[in-house]
């Protein structure tokens, strides 16, 4: 996804197997902001312990990001809404902060289920009045250029 939005393949290291990241990982936005690619939950070929640790990470940084502007949950268009993203959900909503949801590999759907996935999420999720979600393809480049539009609403926004 940071390859894509970001037009390079030399952005972010990418894996077959999820849950490869398992670090913060920081990158500087051309005119100002960064975005931080936050460790993989879910399907993550990795231990439950591991997995836990990540969680613990990812909920503090979360908490304790003063400077945070939104964020932007990935999650697989055909698994959506996993124990996991609908926490980052709620998290984001009792906090008033923006969130993108992706419905990422929408490109391996065809048309009708994409826009019935998308109803369903956009159903699920609407007593968050902060949350967008719309439909991505790192592969394809479907979505990519809304996404960017959003995230650079963002940090201007925070710019000001």
């Amino acid at each position: 996804m940071l390859n894509r939005l970001t037009g390079s393949r030399q952005t972010a290291k990418v894996s077959k197997t999820p849950g490869r990241t398992q670090v913060l990982n920081l990158f500087d936005v051309r005119g100002g902001g960064r975005l931080v690619d936050l460790p993989g939950y879910g399907y993550a070929r990795a231990s439950k312990a591991a997995q836990a640790a990540w969680q613990r990470n990812v909920n503090e940084y979360l908490s304790n990001r003063e400077s945070l502007v939104g964020l932007v949950l990935v999650m697989d268009i055909r698994h959506p809404l996993g124990e996991f993203d609908l926490e980052v959900c709620e998290w984001a909503s009792a906090s008033e902060m923006p969130v993108l949801v992706l419905l990422n590999k929408a490109d391996k759907l065809k048309h009708g289920q994409r826009q019935k996935t998308l109803l369903t999420v956009r159903k699920r999720l609407a007593a968050q009045p902060l949350a967008q979600i719309e439909l991505f393809s790192a592969h394809s480049g479907l979505g990519s250029e809304a996404v960017v539009g959003l995230i650079r609403a963002w940090l201007s926004a925070a710019a000001d």
